[in-house]
């Protein structure tokens, strides 16, 4: 037998100053058989809330964080206009809210910002290419409909919050797709934004280009922010960031206004800066342990009280059952036994649990 975490009742806040946050994912963008290297429309789709709800109890965390929308632009509930998952078999987003409001967890959804596979091929001409990487060009018809797919997604599920990614301008599409030119849509949203034609690809200089990139994440972020506290004031919008230094990002006023603000690397240190400098007072600021194999040590990290961080996440590909493996396996041989995702899951279902790393269930 091995102890599960006393939740208590759910609590709606989400400053600093409450319980801190144990989050984790049961990352349903990857899989086999998609257009890129996400997975195809459907998969995953007879996942079961039960089930998943009862895995995160198991894990011990009190933050679920599963998907309104995901990288393939279909919806994980039903009736709205994102069309659902084909074939999904539970409204899964508002069965995901209910049940775990009743075990006392949060409950936040998803969407990825920079790639959307179903836009990207229904509007080629507004996406450089529709590989799995950021790659959409955040033009008004793109902000419309992500806006309006996180009110929906909001009002359907009762969600109590969402987790924003890819937040990045196409850079790397850009150069593998139409021989490196910008598109003629992101040519007219560089005008847009910054009041002057676009130059050129070779007149436009380093100094504009970061100008632009800044002010163009900046916008979508006001678009997404603003769509979501007109629907639900209190929501939290979670920043999920793999290059918390990057100058299109760094001291902007999307990690302002950001409520939660993730550093995705493994490296804690990397979340120094933004600890010292200036933040809101209620802004939670977490550390992603599990996500990227071997590369991440949740072990490490989580016993390190040295980086000033209490707040962490992990997130992890499913297994055939839609699921990775049970939580009783990881707590029932030590943490050295597993490896990649699943050594840091097994070291990470001992913290949420409050159990010492070297604990092995009998």
């Amino acid at each position: 037998m091995y102890i599960i975490a006393l939740l208590g009742v759910w609590n709606p806040a989400w400053s600093a100053d409450n319980t801190p946050v144990k989050a984790f994912c049961v990352d349903f963008n990857w899989g086999p058989g998609g257009a890129n290297g996400f997975a195809p429309p459907g998969h995953w789709a007879d996942a079961s809330p039960e089930a998943h709800v009862a895995w995160y109890q198991a894990l011990g965390a009190n933050t679920i964080q599963t998907f309104a929308v995901s990288c393939n632009g279909y919806a994980w509930y039903k009736g709205g206009a994102v069309p659902e998952q084909p074939g999904l078999s539970h409204d899964f987003l508002p069965e995901m809210v209910r049940l775990g409001h009743a075990r006392g967890m949060r409950v936040m959804g998803y969407f990825c910002v920079g790639a959307n596979t179903r836009w990207s091929e229904a509007h080629p001409e507004l996406s450089y290419g529709k590989e799995s990487a950021p790659n959409l060009v955040f033009g008004d018809a793109y902000l419309d409909l992500l806006a309006a797919s996180v009110r929906e997604a909001l009002t359907k599920s009762g969600m109590d919050g969402f987790m924003v990614d890819w937040l990045w301008n196409p850079d790397d599409a850009r150069k593998k797709h139409n021989g490196g030119k910008w598109l003629d849509a992101e040519k007219q949203l560089y005008a847009q934004i910054m009041g002057q034609p676009f130059p050129g690809e070779e007149q436009l200089t380093e100094r504009r280009q970061l100008e632009f990139k800044k002010k163009n994440i900046e916008r979508c972020w006001k678009r997404i922010r603003e769509a979501a506290k007109a629907v639900k004031p209190d929501c939290a919008i979670w920043l999920t960031c793999n290059n918390v230094d990057d100058p299109s990002v760094a001291d902007s006023a999307v990690f302002q206004e950001a409520d939660w603000l993730m550093n995705e690397h493994p490296d804690p240190r990397r979340l120094a800066k933004v600890l010292s400098g200036p933040r809101p007072a209620t802004q939670c600021v977490i550390q992603c342990v599990v996500g990227w194999g071997n590369q991440n040590d949740a072990q490490g990290v989580l016993s390190d009280k040295t980086h000033g961080i209490r707040d962490f996440y992990g997130f992890a590909m499913p297994g055939p059952s839609s699921l990775p493996l049970p939580v009783s396996e990881y707590l029932a041989q030590p943490i050295g036994q597993f490896d990649g995702n699943n050594r840091n899951i097994a070291a990470l279902a001992r913290y949420f649990n409050g159990l010492p790393d070297t604990y092995v269930a009998k």
